[in-house]
């Protein structure tokens, strides 16, 4: 019988990405609190320049009314400030998993 000398694999983070426009409060705003719950392990954090060439995909793709634009795992999250609730139950989600 062969011994698993792998290293243990640790679970999948969520990916988040977040869409972020120039001078927007928003952005900033949901930046530090993502990058909060990047820094505990929760999720993992990509950030996009609304001006970039992926940013301007984004946009076309799911049409946000505000920045910043809030995708998990490729889904649409949230657009504009993000709700204190909405991401309290986005962590807990992420943390039964």
């Amino acid at each position: 019988m062969r011994e698993n000398t792998s290293p243990p694999t640790s679970p999948a983070l969520a990916e988040i990405t977040l869409v972020t426009a120039p001078a927007c409060k928003f952005c900033d705003d949901a930046h530090e609190r993502l990058g909060e719950l990047e820094s505990q392990g929760h999720i993992q954090l990509h950030l996009v320049d609304a001006e970039s060439q992926r940013g301007r995909e984004l946009i076309a793709a799911h049409r946000p009314g505000m920045f910043p634009l809030v995708l998990v795992e490729g889904r649409y999250f949230h657009d504009g400030r993000l709700p204190r609730g909405k991401m309290a139950r986005l962590v807990q989600q992420l943390k039964a998993c």
